[in-house]
């Protein structure tokens, strides 16, 4: 719901960027005990470093196939281990890659085993835009950088994965590389070393207070809407283009096959005063740890018209803002942009955890995830809380994983909106619309679903006839 790329400490956030580096050096007969799956899929990751100062690292990579079978690089993950400097986030971004930026995701995660040199960890991963590797290719360069968030000074000189005299690629082996989930690469942090991945459970746990809402509603002033603790937004305000309203009529119920679908549709003529925005959100803000899960389908598109609209496709968990900068904020968003938008030229899917922020001027406490493709289509959505870490799924792989000073202190609300930032994507005076659809929404209090339990669960409900449970207690 807020932008997690806005303006920090006088500059437009940067996103880092990595490099990949040429084969050199050690060969791939350096790895030793390399698990059986990874027969016939070796890689060799390449490094050298762009930059040794202080205000951002930037390790260039490249991935070399030395197998005998061709790799989809959508398989194919890398690890830079780092150690984070104190109450830092990172923010992360792609200069320049043969394969193209815009198929090169960078992800920011916690070592299962924290050391005192690798606290942190940069997953640089592909989207099958990448393509494939065959054997004996490289990806080419990949030149990426990371730097704090804030701007703030940084040292790399404690960084696991660092190599000051790396001026020429490489083969470097602190860092790591996996096909499909399995170790081909690299020498992780003492206690980070790949174990046997466990069949995830398909079968969801069988008590837990639960919301289910299978927006089987007749329209929005159906007073079941309101019965089943939801409201559907009518009152003026932001996010987005000033003068805007938002429509609760523009918020509708059908029937596609045998689910019932809401679809909230966002519309402009291209000033505020025709601008459309589109909300519903539960009156009681009673949800904290456990599951969030969503079916939503983003629209790339609008139904007619002239495309290019900033818009913002969203499902998320929030809690009010007491004050700037206020410790007790939380907030945890899916926001896709189909036309980007903050500072992004095209589509990109964000997930942001947040601590706090601050209106005016803007600062902003998050760690967030990124993807630049296209997301237009149905995608199943997972969000899990618990004690320790937030992490969040897309189409049942792991998005993002954020850290435990972003967890919630206070109960939040669950809402979807769809929202334009500002008018300057399409300038054009003709009407256009955007829809966005949203099939389910579950909470499972307290308890970590896989996404396969998900949709266990959400099967378990449709068999049953069920469309609404809310169990969930409220907050005394």
């Amino acid at each position: 719901m807020n932008d997690p790329t806005k303006k920090t400490a006088g500059g437009l956030r940067i996103r880092a960027a990595l490099a990949v580096a040429a084969v050199t050096g050690l060969g791939a007969t350096a790895l030793t005990a390399l698990p059986a799956a990874a027969a016939g899929e070796a890689l060799t990751v390449q490094y050298r470093q762009s930059a040794t100062g202080s205000d951002q690292v930037e390790p260039w990579f490249k991935v070399v196939n030395t197998g005998t079978s061709s790799v989809p690089l959508s398989q194919v993950k890398v690890r830079y281990y780092f150690k984070a400097d104190a109450g830092a986030s990172y923010t992360y971004a792609c200069s320049w890659a043969v394969k193209g930026c815009a198929n090169l995701t960078g992800t920011f995660g916690t070592p299962a085993t924290p050391t005192a040199t690798a606290d942190r960890y940069l997953e640089v991963g592909f989207t099958a835009g990448a393509g494939s590797l065959a054997p004996g290719a490289d990806t080419g360069d990949m030149q990426l950088r990371f730097h704090r968030s804030n701007w703030q000074p940084l040292n790399q000189n404690d960084d696991y994965s660092f190599g000051p005299a790396q001026t020429t690629y490489a083969n470097w082996s602190k860092v790591t590389a996996t096909v499909g989930g399995v170790q081909v690469w690299g020498t992780a942090p003492a206690g980070n070393e790949p174990t046997p991945t466990p069949t995830d459970p398909t079968t969801p746990p069988p008590t837990g207070a639960t919301l289910f809402d299978d927006f089987d509603y007749t329209g929005h002033t159906d007073p079941a809407i309101a019965t089943h603790g939801w409201s559907v937004r009518s009152n003026s305000g932001g996010p987005g283009v000033p003068g805007a309203t938002w429509a609760p009529e523009n918020v509708t119920f059908a029937k596609e096959g045998t689910n019932s679908i809401m679809n909230l549709r966002s519309s402009t003529a291209g000033t505020g005063e025709s601008t459309k925005h589109t909300e519903i959100l539960t009156r009681a803000s009673k949800f904290k740890n456990g599951t969030y899960a969503a079916r939503v389908r983003f629209s790339d598109a609008p139904l007619s018209g002239p495309d290019g609209d900033r818009v913002v496709q969203t499902f998320f968990t929030i809690n009010d803002l007491k004050a700037p900068m206020a410790d007790d904020y939380a907030e945890y968003d899916f926001e896709y942009l189909p036309n980007g938008g903050w500072g992004e030229p095209a589509n990109i899917l964000y997930t942001t955890s947040w601590e706090t922020y601050r209106p005016d001027p803007w600062e902003a406490v998050n760690q967030h995830s990124e993807v630049r493709a296209s997301y237009a289509g149905w995608h199943d959505l997972v969000l899990t809380i618990d004690d320790n870490t937030i992490v969040y799924y897309v189409d049942g792989q792991e998005f993002g994983r954020h850290d435990a000073r972003y967890l919630p202190e206070r109960p939040m609300s669950i809402n979807f909106n769809q929202w334009l930032i500002d008018l300057a994507g399409q300038t054009s005076t003709t009407p256009r619309a955007y829809d966005q659809k949203v099939d389910y929404v579950l909470h499972v209090k307290d308890q970590v679903l896989t996404p396969a339990q998900v949709a266990a669960k959400i099967g378990a409900y449709r068999s049953a006839g069920t469309t609404f449970e809310d169990s969930v207690p409220a907050v005394s």
